[in-house]
């Protein structure tokens, strides 16, 4: 198998031939991680044939040095804070909210452009497969399955176009199942792996988000077309 990827949607391909056992299921949803992991996650979804949603996080960056990550927040109000991090940098408890303020504006400004007035999908009982299109290390990913543990899924695969090979490591004891396309013994760069990492637009994630939506109405009307009527 070629070591890089074309672009996301080549690698949500080879991770939908790694997920095979999940297709046409009907306990079975996908998530992406806005807004790169979108279209990693549209073809597993198409593939596997899932219905698929966005699950948003943000990173909290250390004011001055927004490079640097103290934690992150997601959707349903999740806060995770690295204390080490908050405690050795001195960081002052309201410039900590403050950043939190202006990256819940951002989440819920994605939450209305992705979705619109659309309700997320229910995942109670059922097993989520949570795709982006890079584990670097992994802690966006981390904040993500500990908020959505909080609603109650049955099961949640982590899934991703490239990972660091101790992150995925990492990420499948925290959730039993993590599978990468590509893990490079020395990632250096998600970019690196990619021949085409062209930055994710809006517009291209409710591009994607409508093309599953409609694919997934019409599998609901072919279903109910084929039922056999009562007697």
């Amino acid at each position: 198998m070629n070591a890089r990827l074309r672009n996301r949607a080549d690698a949500g391909k080879r991770l939908a031939a790694r997920l095979y056992r999940y297709a046409n299921r009907d306990d079975v949803i996908v998530l992406a991680l806005p807004r790169g992991g979108v279209p990693v996650a549209f073809e597993v979804a198409r593939s596997l044939g899932a219905p698929l949603d966005v699950f948003i996080v943000r990173k909290l960056g250390v004011p001055g040095r927004e490079e640097l990550a103290m934690g992150a927040i997601a959707s349903g109000g999740m806060r995770v804070l690295n204390d080490r991090s908050v405690r050795n940098l001195g960081i002052p408890t309201e410039a900590i909210e403050a950043v939190i303020e202006v990256e819940e504006r951002e989440m819920e400004r994605r939450e209305r452009a992705y979705r619109g007035a659309r309700a997320p999908l229910d995942v109670r009982g059922k097993t989520v497969i949570l795709v982006d299109d890079g584990l670097a290390t992994g802690a966006t990913m981390i904040v993500a399955v500990e908020a959505l543990r909080t609603r109650r899924p049955r099961a949640i695969v982590v899934a991703a176009g490239v990972g660091a090979a101790d992150t995925c490591e990492s990420l499948a004891r925290l959730v039993g199942q993590c599978g990468c396309a590509l893990e490079p013994p020395e990632l250096e760069a998600i970019s690196k792996w990619y021949d085409d990492f062209t930055p994710t637009g809006d517009d291209e994630v409710r591009s994607l988000l409508a093309r599953a939506d409609a694919a997934s109405i019409k599998a609901l009307r072919h279903q109910a077309g084929s039922r056999p009527s009562a007697a």
